[in-house]
């Protein structure tokens, strides 16, 4: 779980959008330059995805197209164009998107000035298509359609592409095309990670949990959301990864999943909630740990054991087959026996059990009453059911697994307890 913005009394640092724009690979910063020796790389050993695998995923995407007589898939900047494509780049109202015809070589259509760095990141060859200030994207697109073949027909959009989008290219088209949802078409590829994928995220895991480890062996009284947010993103830079969210919920602060305006400051009995995660080659991580500074009360000993059981008890739902949404109705029949709840009422678990991550931090399917998706070997999630007191406190453990044949893996073992959260 992640909130992208900053609070006062809940810090969520982001790495800059240059490093998208700049398509960097995760590479350490030199530990002593950040004060953090001791702290090496971790990730000199990461493999970037192969381009042999970027077009793999391009030629399964074009058999389903072909199967479902879908002309081409439109997607713009963002997540999926770098899974297929490998560009990285930001949304802006210049238009960057490419068209994966059903059959044929892939067109980019970007803005003119834009073309080299669009070039330094495009892995899999293709056709880049560049238009001038004062020509229309929307006619590149419907010219780059219509060179491969599509004239008419259903083409199909990435479901997160921007309206101004899909009307631009209905518009230039005269109506010539059917538009689409590319949502199941999209998530039929990247829904299964490969063994490539998986070791990225687990190095991304591995960074995660080596930076909080050193984090929790160096908060103090006095230090601020802010403080201790600066501190993981550099411990996260020094050991290789790409920071890419740091929240910090103290005291009760930490009742609230995305926390609150209110000034909080450590001090002893102190709950501190840190929700983090990193990008090693563009794929995330996301770890919660939740522990308290000094001597923790019964009560908050009780919920944190509770936590931990409904974390493991996510993990023995988890069956090849079953539906994901199940994996939360479990969660959720044990906390209200214990006295939570009902459902998503608080005092209690106000959020989803988990989502599925990837190269999104939150990602389909999610671990939720009511997803149907089945289970199957390759999918990746968190498992993250919190449990909040609101004016109190609150505690959330996450850590995150895929599925295998066999049943869960887990990137990260679990915590062992509140008095050793990492």
């Amino acid at each position: 779980m992640r909130r992208r913005d900053f609070l006062t009394g809940a810090v969520a640092a982001t790495a800059s959008s240059a490093l998208m724009l700049a398509g960097r690979s995760a590479q350490a910063a030199p530990a002593a330059s950040n004060g953090l020796a001791g702290l090496a790389s971790m990730t000199t050993g990461a493999k970037p995805i192969s381009v042999e695998e970027r077009l793999a995923r391009i030629a399964k995407l074009q058999r389903l197209m072909v199967d479902q007589k879908i002309g081409a898939l439109i997607l713009e900047s963002g997540s999926s164009l770098d899974y297929f494509t490998g560009i990285q780049w930001h949304r802006s109202e210049r238009t960057t998107a490419a068209v994966i015809p059903a059959r044929g070589d892939i067109v980019v259509v970007t803005p003119a000035f834009e073309e080299p760095s669009i070039r330094e990141t495009l892995a899999v060859g293709g056709d880049v298509r560049p238009w001038n200030e004062h020509e229309s994207p929307f006619a590149r697109l419907v010219g780059a359609l219509r060179d491969r073949g599509v004239t008419s027909g259903p083409i199909a959009f990435e479901a997160t592409t921007r309206l101004f989008i899909v009307d631009g290219v209905r518009d230039a088209s005269a109506g010539a095309y059917q538009v689409v949802s590319g949502d199941a078409l999209v998530k039929a590829v990247r829904l299964i990670k490969s063994p490539a994928e998986l070791a990225l995220m687990q190095i991304a895991n591995n960074v995660t949990l080596a930076a909080l480890r050193y984090v929790h062996g160096n908060v103090r009284a006095g230090m601020r959301p802010d403080d201790i947010a600066t501190m993981m993103n550099a411990a996260t830079e020094a050991l290789g990864g790409s920071p890419e969210f740091a929240l910090v919920l103290i005291n009760e602060a930490s009742a609230y999943p995305h926390g609150s305006h209110q000034p909080q400051t450590l001090h002893e009995g102190s709950v501190i909630l840190m929700d983090v995660g990193c990008a090693v080659h563009g794929y995330q991580s996301d770890i919660s740990r939740t522990w308290v500074m000094g001597q923790p009360t019964a009560k908050q000993r009780k919920v944190w054991d509770t936590v931990k059981r409904g974390q493991e008890l996510a993990l023995s739902t988890a069956k090849v087959g079953a539906p994901v949404g199940a994996i939360d109705d479990a969660v959720r029949a044990y906390y209200e026996k214990e006295g939570w709840g009902p459902g998503y009422h608080l005092p209690g678990l106000p959020h989803r059990t988990g989502h599925g991550i990837g190269l999104d931090g939150h990602e389909p399917p999610y671990l939720v009453h009511g997803d149907a998706t089945p289970l199957a070997p390759g999918m990746c999630f968190s498992d993250e059911p919190g449990l909040y007191i609101p004016g109190e406190f609150g505690i959330r453990l996450e850590d995150c697994w895929h599925m295998t044949e066999t049943g869960p893996k887990l990137f990260t073992g679990l915590a062992k307890s509140i008095e050793d959260p990492i």
